[in-house]
């Protein structure tokens, strides 16, 4: 299954080439026309100000329906042409996106009675990049826009060569590199892919990210941060959001570590030596470019082999799936709750398969055209049961974009960015369950006993656990780069040291100051801010639960399926609706039904607790953790003790 790190959601402050963000909402508010009249201030009559941003709501409207057109089209045909396009789309936007800022600047908001106008005057006095001169902020959008391309259009050379020309060096990610990883037991196969990703994805564009930082953290002191981790954390409106993610890891710390001592000792039967018995794992071993989803490790580190196995990709291609299916199956799931379905310009408009005559951005993603009923998916599928799951996350959030159409432009967003991750996945792991997969006929009726629970626990801890690391420290250590923790020449270095610290991953070929492996990451490359997968783990059991026993569901928490149950959807769709309209800590109360309004990793950790006693078990006099000196490569194995003969 994938992981909840592998999602990109374009509708949390993210506009043409990723350029428009941290505002709290999207704020791309040009015409084609001359710019809006700037206004003149103070201003304090709070109807005027009601007015004004009535008339802000038209543009920003059609301004957002220029921009993810533009983006579109760019990233499901990765022209120059659609390229140069978008990033005018997005300079364009910028210019009288500084306007509406100033306007709303004018006005002495902090004294308005209505709560809610008081919350957009907050979020719009926030602008953002665009708050850039205007050089900058056109170099700061082609350097994203240069990134993007770089990773989107990435391609390597076989790790077996037939003809030894560059044409043969047109292997791309997605699926090939993907599959091979997932596939492959080759560990030297394994390992050139691994790397070879790193050299095309991530080390070409070093110079442009340092420049990045720069104009980053420029533009988080303009708008009153002390850098731009400050900014970029803002867009939670929750003080202290940054202890509250560490109390949170240290609660699934324990955890991890277990499924990460046992997947060793299960990889060190299929590599041994070449994995230390108390290190950490190369991280080429773990089935996904980023040893993020580990999920293609079941086959072979399964606790209970011969029990029946929740992967159903042979029976959906036994009944002949298509994508569109698969789509069509995810589709019936929330109308059984009595969401909405998708509308009809979804199937025309969405591309649900890898065009053959073209290049597209193939990371999946939910698009809204700005509270129009159109919206759309782009993803590569492939029929198996990881991307299945996939078509379930990526049509949560379009399910949220139907629900809060309604709201004002300002409130067409998420409760938070973790809330619009977290809809779909939390379907998912209803839809994961044998119950479900038996009453929508992709799995045989069978016995269920603790040993088949075992297993099923444990293939989803291999994407929901195993992630957990990576969803907290990528953020992480764009907020130390941000804050100036690390020399520009060891930024690397500082990737791999969290690498090593949290997730106990290892360079299988040594990495130096020349290397620079974050772009190598989609999110990275595309200005796309990470921490919200953390918070969408976390909140995903908690809604679960939530949903769970307003369908009235008895016993552990993880046999639940909530299908066809309407008012698990009712609760669900109420929620929903409020978009961006209340703070989140309040929205989550309300689903909760008012028993608690933080994040809590206690259900989370309630839904794995057979598997934490299980592993706990099994660990039993092995090495639970990893030590290593050097973050930047794999330690080597002791040589054998060699007996000493005396002459």
């Amino acid at each position: 299954r994938r992981t909840a790190a592998d999602s990109m959601a374009t509708s949390w402050f993210r506009t043409a080439c990723g350029l428009l963000l941290l505002v709290g909402l999207v704020v791309a508010v040009v015409g084609d026309g001359a710019p809006e009249k700037p206004l003149e201030g103070p201003l304090e009559d709070e109807e005027r100000a009601k007015a004004y941003l009535k008339d802000a709501d038209v543009l920003l409207t059609d301004m957002c329906l220029k921009s993810f057109g533009a983006e579109w089209d760019y990233a499901n045909n990765l022209t120059e042409y659609n390229k140069n396009k978008s990033v005018e789309q997005t300079l364009r936007a910028n210019v009288l996106e500084k306007e509406v800022w100033k306007n709303a600047t004018q006005f002495k908001w902090t004294g308005f009675k209505d709560e809610k106008t008081r919350t957009i005057f907050r979020r719009l006095s926030v602008l953002g990049t665009a708050i850039l001169p205007e050089d900058e902020r056109t170099e700061l959008v082609k350097i994203i826009s240069d990134m993007d391309s770089n990773h989107g259009g990435g391609k390597i050379c076989p790790f077996v060569r037939k003809t030894n020309t560059s044409e043969e060096c047109n292997v791309p990610l997605e699926p090939t590199i993907k599959n091979t990883l997932q596939d492959s037991r080759n560990y030297e196969e394994l390992l050139y892919v691994w790397n070879e990703w790193r050299k095309v994805a991530g080390k070409p564009v070093k110079a442009k990210y340092f420049r990045y930082v720069e104009l980053q953290n420029e533009a988080a002191k303009l708008n009153g941060f002390k850098d731009a981790s400050g900014m970029w954390q803002n867009v939670y409106e929750y003080d202290g959001f940054e202890e509250t993610l560490h109390k949170l890891w240290l609660q699934l710390e324990p955890l991890y570590k277990e499924l990460h001592a046992y997947v060793r000792s299960r990889l060190r039967e299929q590599y041994g030596d070449k994995i230390k018995a108390d290190g950490p794992i190369p991280a080429h071993l773990l089935g996904h470019i980023h040893a993020q989803d580990w999920s293609s490790l079941n086959k072979f580190t399964e606790p209970y082999v011969g029990k029946p196995t929740i992967d159903v990709t042979d029976a959906m291609r036994k009944k002949n799936m298509t994508a569109k299916d698969m789509f069509l199956l995810s589709e019936e799931f929330f109308t059984s709750l009595g969401l909405p379905p998708m509308p009809k310009s979804f199937w025309e408009k969405s591309v649900l398969e890898k065009p053959t005559n073209r290049e597209i951005i193939c990371h999946a993603s939910a698009w809204d055209f700005c509270g129009t009923s159109d919206v759309r998916i782009k993803q590569c599928t492939q029929v198996k049961m990881d991307d299945l799951i996939v078509v379930h996350h990526e049509m949560g959030h379009v399910e949220y974009f139907l629900k809060y159409a309604k709201q004002p432009y300002f409130f067409r967003n998420g409760a938070n960015p973790g809330f619009h991750e977290a809809i779909g996945d939390t379907m998912a792991l209803s839809v994961a369950t044998p119950k479900h997969l038996k009453a929508i006929g992709l799995l045989e009726e069978g016995a269920e006993d603790k040993e088949t629970d075992i297993n099923y626990l444990y293939s989803i801890a291999l994407d929901k656990v195993a992630v957990i690391p990576s969803v907290y420290i990528y953020d992480l250590w764009r907020w130390n780069v941000f804050k100036g923790k690390y020399k520009p020449e060891n930024y690397n270095k500082g990737w791999w040291d969290l690498l090593l610290q949290y997730q106990g991953i290892c360079p299988g070929v040594s990495r130096t100051s020349e290397d620079f492996d974050p772009p190598s990451k989609y999110h990275i490359s595309a200005n796309v801010p990470y921490i919200r997968y953390f918070v969408s783990i976390v909140l995903q059991f908690q809604f679960y639960k939530a949903l769970c026993e307003e369908a009235g569901h008895v016993g552990p928490l993880h046999k639940c399926d909530f299908y066809q149950s309407k008012e698990a959807g009712k609760l669900f769709g109420d929620v929903l609706e409020l978009g961006q309209s209340k703070p989140w800590p309040e929205v989550l109360g309300m689903l909760t039904k008012g028993k608690t309004k933080n994040m809590d990793a206690g259900p989370l950790m309630d839904y794995f607790q057979p598997l934490l006693e299980w592993l706990r078990n099994y660990n039993k006099g092995k090495p639970v953790g990893w030590k290593s000196d050097d973050s930047t490569s794999c330690p080597l194995p002791l040589p054998p003790c060699r007996k000493k003969h005396k002459n």
